[in-house]
């Protein structure tokens, strides 16, 4: 059931919403939160679908939804993204196993991991999941390479410098 609002209410609703709005960062609960913008405004919901996008019945869930729940659940990013293949507690179980070896000097790579991962999940992991399940950790670090990967081997480089050496005589 929706009760109207004072002047007041209204009011103090609208300024939270402004804060609300300046804090978010995701485009989806933006949008929402633009709808309630333009209704405390005083647009009709025909109005509000049209700038917005949405369908006038979804312009109106969103409102009841609003009223309903109030802004702290109506503003809450809702959708988890990618769905993950474990929780985060055995994420970070698994590669508890690899930090004895990192801090020992030991040079622990992805390859390795990913092996770990595979055998515990029963199946083939991208490698694209591990450099993301690392950085979700904090756990990567980026060492250089000690030498170039196309670097001519050390006889010919030495052979080169006999040469050049050879021809300026």
């Amino acid at each position: 059931m929706i009760t109207m609002e004072t002047n007041e209410q209204s009011a103090t609703s609208y300024e939270l919403l402004m804060c609300e709005i300046k804090k978010n960062k995701l485009k989806r609960v933006d949008k929402r939160l633009q709808v309630i913008r333009l209704h405390l405004e005083g647009e009709s919901q025909s109005e509000i679908a049209k700038k917005i996008g949405f369908t006038r019945e979804w312009v109106c869930k969103l409102i009841n939804s609003y009223h309903n729940k109030g802004l702290e659940e109506y503003a809450r990013h809702k959708y988890g993204g990618n769905r993950r293949n474990m929780s985060e507690e055995s994420e970070r179980e698994i590669l508890s196993q690899f930090e004895d070896d990192s801090n020992s000097g030991k040079l622990v790579i992805a390859k390795t991991i990913k092996k770990a991962f595979d055998e515990k999940l029963g199946r083939d992991t991208g490698r694209g999941y591990i450099y993301m399940l690392l950085k979700r950790h904090k756990a990567r670090k980026i060492a250089p390479r000690t030498t170039h990967p196309k670097k001519a081997s050390d006889e010919v480089i030495e052979t080169s410098k006999k040469l050049t050496s050879d021809s300026g005589n």
